[in-house]
């Protein structure tokens, strides 16, 4: 079973674009873009297009890469000031000049749909979340459209970034799932992976999952976004070896990117939904 990312955020996004009519609501998401990153400009160009078929308003700041930190944290900062906007998004990553930890801490919880800020990791990890990051909420989004129940599964992450592997332990963990976080220095990781009922791949190396790594019949999530040695857009599953013994699986392109978009429209409906309530973080 092939687990379709695409189709499940178009589902996904049409039914938010008539929340959002129906809400009376006008949420507005900023983004922070540092540099002229071709990647970064092209995500931050999709997450734009995603706002306009939603009906969620956008703006987008730009900064020159020989920006320092204090020019990122003083566009936050007018961001966080503006009633006007939603939530922020700051694209990652930033140049190595710049203090992400600084500049992702600066940010007000409230407006963070990125769900990055340690706040909100902390409600995330204690079992409360308000915003929990995009990519990983998209994964269980993507996993509950097709009646896939991690509740009591043997689940294994490979990789521990605070973007993806690390909440999506902890959302995981929060659905009741067995959860091991495994990464570089795990040891006999094969021995590991072949266990799992849900194996998650968020390494960033191409085709680091091989066919001896995956048990018969598991749920196989890649998370990876890499090029191959033939230049072309690939995960981090070898997909071809893998997909004739797994369950169900996530194709690259076409599985878990397009639900990180829909997760951060949906995310930034919540916090205008949420400020428009009176809610506090």
């Amino acid at each position: 079973m092939i687990l379709d990312g695409k189709k499940t955020s178009e589902k996904r996004l049409s039914l938010l674009s008539e929340k959002i009519g129906e809400s009376g609501l006008y949420p507005r998401l900023a983004t922070v873009l540092v540099g002229q990153d071709p990647a970064s400009q092209l995500y931050v160009r999709m997450k734009h297009q995603a706002c306009e078929r939603v009906g969620i308003g956008s703006i987008g700041i730009e900064l020159e890469a020989v920006a320092t930190t204090q020019d990122v944290l003083d566009a936050v900062h007018r961001l966080n000031a503006d009633s006007m906007i939603s939530g922020i998004l700051v694209q990652l990553p930033l140049p190595s000049q710049i203090d992400t930890h600084a500049v992702i801490n600066a940010v007000d919880p409230a407006k963070d749909v990125d769900g990055f800020h340690p706040m909100n990791l902390g409600r995330l990890f204690s079992g409360s979340p308000l915003f929990s990051p995009c990519t990983p909420l998209g994964v269980m989004t993507l996993l509950s459209e097709y009646g896939i129940d991690p509740t009591g599964k043997n689940v294994v992450v490979i990789g521990r970034s605070i973007e993806v592997g690390r909440p999506m332990a902890a959302l995981m963990t929060n659905a009741n799932a067995t959860v091991t976080i495994t990464h570089s220095k795990t040891v006999d990781l094969s021995s590991i992976t072949r266990k799992a009922d849900i194996l998650v791949a968020a390494v960033g190396r191409a085709h680091f999952v091989t066919e001896d790594m995956v048990g018969e019949g598991a749920v196989v999530i890649d998370v990876g976004t890499n090029y191959g040695e033939d230049g072309k857009l690939c995960g981090d599953v070898d997909f071809a070896a893998v997909e004739p013994i797994a369950q169900a699986i996530t194709p690259v392109p076409g599985g878990v990117g397009p639900m990180t978009i829909a997760t951060l429209m949906e995310n930034t409906y919540r916090a205008e939904y949420l400020r428009s309530c009176g809610s506090l973080v």
